[in-house]
């Protein structure tokens, strides 16, 4: 007896004794291996940034980050450990001239057992060039923080060197709610938990708008995680939430991906193509680089009195703050002012609260992405490349001007009664698809037995029945599809392929379930038209018929061709009985 239930217990010892000596190996060889997950910013259809992750090497036991950490932990090395990971992620980052932030994950106890009073993350950073103004220092919890003035001392002390601040998993651990409070970060990541199935899940969903709400009005941005289907994309930006990473953009790789393979949704009138790009915008100032002496910007402020803005630029020409006009010359307003910053860079002065705009960005983006910034009062933004490379500077009034102009394009352009983008906007966004050159598809809706129901019931109850079928496609396709109307009863709808099968379902079935509420109570119980005096002549309700005709990628077609192959399919989904999608590319043929 007593030997058997010694043995667990020497089991256990030997096994923790196994992963001490192996985690000691892999601290002397810095065998970690830093992987890398973008994080999405979806208003700029790109990648905003990388958060670095740390993995053991393949064949230890130690693969695991939850056991490589734990391990760390229970043997007292989890701040050697962090910064090691911390000093690998960033020489990859550099080594791969990755483009955006650097999310480094940092443990509170290293901040402040070493890293604080020691300079190290900035050590490695300058061994490899790095700014830290592209750096952001992401909080993670292994352990709860106990002193929060020591805690927001070490923030502010990084902040001050460039740094910003993000936490991470809001909603689990400790007491995250509090670190919000307490640490005002830059950044909070919300906890996977809160994302999943956020299409399905109103209570979620509800969460997570009031956490937008509290995040603007705190100046801070919320980064959703976690995110892997294509309904929780585009839920999350239908909330306005711009900031996403999860499986369904990227896994986290050695080599991530440099541009964003799994687009982000744009609104309809983004999608199309229409509206321009902040690239129109771009008026190219010469910038400033970092360390340039105050007096030299002081003169160049002075000499042109028109200049309002100025970018200051890192060695390898990405923005890391500006210089406004008004805010940099009014420091010089005592006789002191000169003699105090005459030894001083532009570093030390300069703003590092800047709007950065991707120069491909679309307008409609750009003003969802400026009007919802907590930045108020700045009216110039800096318009980068891909790679995030200074191109020169926009202005908000230059925005407004274009915006106001495509706003007047699209009113008239759009059908007078649903107010859906009419023939022409359906035309350029059906080229705009195809010169994009990717896979979509196209669906025609078309009303069966309107006509014979708008005779009966009158011209304005039929306009209520064309009204409430716009709001329905445009409930269903969402800001990931485009929704234009033909005229009369007749839609087209330009969808993503992995969506579009769905879509055209739900479509239906919810069709099904609110055209019989067109009709009144005799109506309905005859199923259709009753031919009060006429039992020969009863029609039918309503139905729906669709025509579904898949683009492949390259297709090489014409929005003429595309229209024609519509028409003849919208045919053959009359045809059917009941609502119907008529499929082109398998001949499928569903009715409902």
């Amino acid at each position: 007896m007593h030997d058997s239930a010694a043995t667990p217990g020497s089991a256990a010892e030997a096994m923790i004794d196994r992963e001490a000596r192996e985690l000691d190996r892999i601290l002397r060889e810095g065998a970690i291996t830093p992987l890398f997950q973008p994080i999405v910013d979806a208003g700029c259809q790109g990648i905003f940034g990388y958060e670095a992750l740390s993995r053991g090497p393949s064949d230890s036991p130690l693969r695991s980050p939850v056991t490589l950490f734990d391990t760390a932990r229970l043997t007292g090395r989890l701040v050697e450990l962090d910064l090691l990971c911390r000093r690998l992620a960033i020489e990859a980052f550099a080594a791969q001239d990755l483009p955006g932030r650097l999310f480094l994950n940092v443990m509170p106890t290293s901040l402040l057992e070493e890293d604080f009073r020691e300079g190290l993350t900035r050590a490695f950073l300058a061994g490899v060039g790095l700014s830290p103004e592209r750096v952001v220092i992401e909080l993670t919890e292994h352990l709860p923080i106990h002193d929060y003035a020591l805690m927001r001392q070490a923030v502010d002390h990084y902040r001050r060197m460039g740094f910003q601040v993000a936490l991470d998993d809001l909603g689990a651990g400790y007491s995250s709610l509090r670190h919000w409070a307490e640490l005002r970060p830059d950044f909070v990541k919300v906890d996977r938990h809160f994302v999943q199935e956020v299409d399905r899940d109103p209570g979620k969903g509800q969460f997570l708008h009031s956490l937008l709400e509290v995040s603007r009005s705190l100046g801070c941005r919320v980064i959703a995680e976690g995110i892997e289907t294509a309904g929780e994309q585009r839920c999350l930006w239908g909330m306005n939430c711009g900031l996403m990473q999860g499986y369904h953009f990227a896994r986290p790789s050695r080599e991530p991906p440099r541009r964003l393979e799994q687009p982000a949704p744009r609104p309809a009138a983004v999608s199309g193509g229409v509206g321009g790009s902040a690239a129109m915008l771009c008026r190219h100032l010469a910038p400033v680089a970092q360390g340039t002496p105050v007096p030299e910007v002081v003169a160049r402020f002075r000499s042109d009195p028109e200049l309002r803005c100025l970018a200051v630029l890192d060695a390898e020409q990405r923005p890391v703050g500006v210089v406004r006009q008004h805010a940099f010359l009014s420091l010089f307003t005592n006789p002191f002012s000169h003699s105090l910053h005459a030894r001083r860079p532009i570093d030390a002065v300069m703003d590092r609260r800047l709007r950065v705009a991707e120069e491909s960005m679309p307008l409609e983006a750009l003003s969802r992405h400026i009007t919802g910034s907590t930045q108020g009062g700045q009216d110039d933004f800096v318009i980068v490349d891909a790679d995030g490379r200074y191109r020169g500077l926009g202005q908000v009034i230059d925005l407004l001007r274009e915006i106001t102009a495509l706003q007047v394009r699209s009113a008239r352009q759009a059908n007078p009664l649903t107010g859906l983008p009419g023939n022409e906007a359906i035309n350029d966004t059906l080229a705009a698809r195809l010169a994009g050159g990717g896979p979509f598809v196209a669906v025609y809706a078309d009303l069966d037995r309107f006509k014979a129901y708008n005779d009966a019931y009158g011209y304005a109850q039929g306009d209520q029945v064309i009204l409430a079928l716009g709001r329905l496609l445009q409930e269903v396709v969402g800001e990931a599809g485009f929704v234009g109307h033909v005229g009369g009863d007749d839609f087209m709808l330009v969808l993503d392929p992995e969506d579009a099968r769905v879509s055209c379902e739900a479509i239906l079935e919810r069709f099904a379930h609110f055209i019989p509420t067109f009709y009144d109570e005799v109506d309905r119980r005859a199923g259709g038209l009753s031919g009060r005096d006429r039992p020969e002549e009863a029609v039918p309700l309503m139905t729906l018929s669709m025509a579904y005709y898949p683009v492949p990628q390259g297709s090489g077609l014409t929005a003429m061709e595309i229209a024609n192959a519509l028409a003849e399919l919208k045919g053959q989904a009359k045809r059917l009985a009941g609502n119907s999608l008529f499929v082109e590319r398998r001949g499928d043929r569903v009715s409902r």
